[in-house]
């Protein structure tokens, strides 16, 4: 990739490599069994063309770098060859331009142009819905994230997103949510940990779990997921200091709240069965965070196309 590409990745905060391994993977779905047939035939050969991202819907964009390392790693035969050949068929004929027309996370209306991108057309047509499938999906993370954020501003309490991500796309996902306002849960199991049911099962209890955790990860942060009140006091008094209230109502909420308020440096997390349009009275309930594993398992995408 192209030095200012891989700076627009890092101001963006996505890691060039990680984002150049998953962009690879995606150019090599369209381009393993070949070129692009359908431009080869159809486009005028020297043809060039320059054409804008344009939204069709209100909305928050959100992978306008990753769709710049798009263009360049088709330009610079990111995709691979043939199945199974490991050859180089497929990469685009030619160096695409593409350069962002915002910033991350600005909020777009119908008819607003987010991206240009220019070069030869059989090149352009050739990654168009490469691009366009990170950008519609991404920015439909960022937009759906960016409603929650909006639902509970001036609450303090802040929109969280989960690992309920889609394989492979973790990173960028979470870098949409990002953009929409949200923060960020764990990006895996080893930088975070986070008590269920089963491991309460598998430990024997919930202080045996958190003693067993930090033995042997005293640094990482710990959370445990708690379903009643008296599962709430038992954490607590267990040296528990993140609590996960899972599928409680305002009142269950409140009264968590009350009770982990006794204790020092506590945050609290609802989560599951959250509505948008209950997301203030949830958050009005006092705690930090509300989990929101919709953002980026069911997010819709944002209505984007490449005109000419």
């Amino acid at each position: 990739m192209k030095e200012e590409t891989i700076a627009g990745l890092r101001a963006a905060g996505l890691e060039p490599d990680d984002t150049e391994w998953i962009v690879r993977r995606a150019l090599e779905e369209d381009f393993r069994y070949g070129p692009d047939v359908t431009s080869m035939a159809t486009a005028p050969v020297g043809s060039v063309v320059t054409g804008d991202v344009v939204s069709r819907a209100h909305g928050v964009v959100a992978g306008l770098a990753v769709a710049v390392a798009v263009a360049d790693l088709a330009a610079a035969g990111g995709s691979t060859g043939a199945a199974g050949s490991g050859g180089a068929a497929g990469r685009v004929d030619g160096a695409i331009e593409a350069r962002a027309l915002c910033d991350e996370g600005t909020r777009i209306g119908p008819g607003d142009a987010v991206l240009r991108v220019s070069g030869p057309a059989t090149a352009v047509l050739g990654v168009e819905r490469t691009m366009l499938n990170f950008l519609t999906h991404l920015s439909g993370i960022a937009t759906a994230t960016r409603a929650w954020a909006d639902a509970v501003e001036g609450t303090g309490a802040q929109i969280r997103d989960t690992r309920k991500t889609m394989p492979g796309l973790r990173l960028l996902e979470k870098f949409a949510v990002r953009c929409g306002g949200g923060v960020n849960h764990r990006m895996g199991l080893g930088d975070a940990a986070l008590i269920k049911d089963n491991h309460v099962a598998a430990a024997g209890g919930v202080a045996k779990a958190i003693a067993a955790i930090r033995g042997q990860a005293p640094e990482v942060p710990l959370e445990v997921e708690c379903d009643t009140l008296a599962e709430v006091r038992e954490s607590l008094e267990a040296g528990a200091r993140f609590i996960l209230l899972d599928n409680m109502s305002t009142d269950e909420l409140r009264a968590a709240v009350a009770v982990a308020r006794r204790y020092p440096g506590v945050r609290l997390e609802a989560s599951g069965g959250l509505r948008l349009e209950t997301a203030r009275a949830v958050a009005l309930c006092g705690v930090d965070y509300l989990a929101v594993g919709a953002l980026t398992h069911s997010s819709p995408a944002l209505d984007l196309g490449l005109d000419f």
